[in-house]
């Protein structure tokens, strides 16, 4: 499933609608095939297991964007080349981590946006922790199941309503 493109970028975005978007902190990096990307937002809230992020992103993703709220763990990848697969062919528009990836090469040919802190070479504990469907906050955002968000090159923004 493709996602369209941003009709207007985050900066138009927030040109147009500064009252209604919160701006996340630059302080992520681009590792996806997929520069930009948007949609419904679901979140997943773990700390170095990524039991939960397995569960999202094997579900349909019908166009959402999975947004991980790892604590800003440097210690262990919470998305690989497995999961980013398994997020292309259920449909996910993109994957926002508050922590690090792995497989970042094969990730970034996948058709599937990603945004996180860094890259890990080790892999997430799998205790079966975390929660899912939360409001997360980080980087300034706090981010709901069902509102929105848009990211591209000039970074992500958030958003309760759909915006145009």
């Amino acid at each position: 499933m493709t996602t369209p493109t941003l009709a207007k970028g985050t900066a138009d975005l927030c040109d147009d609608h500064a009252d209604r978007v919160q701006v996340c902190e630059p302080t992520f990096h681009v590792f996806g095939g997929r520069r930009a990307f948007h949609g419904p937002i679901s979140t997943v809230r773990c700390f170095e297991d990524n039991s939960r992020v397995k569960e999202a992103v094997e579900s349909p993703g019908e166009g959402r964007v999975l947004v991980v709220d790892g604590g800003g763990s440097r210690r262990r990848a919470l998305l690989g080349d497995k999961l980013g697969l398994a997020a292309v062919s259920n449909g996910w528009a993109g994957v926002i981590i508050h922590g690090c990836i792995r497989d970042s090469a094969e990730l970034g040919r996948m058709d599937l946006g990603i945004r996180a802190l860094g890259t890990m070479p080790l892999r997430s504990d799998k205790r079966g922790e975390g929660e899912r469907d939360v409001p997360v906050r980080f980087a300034g955002v706090t981010f709901r199941p069902g509102e929105f968000v848009y990211v591209d090159e000039d970074g992500i923004i958030a958003s309760a309503t759909a915006l145009t």
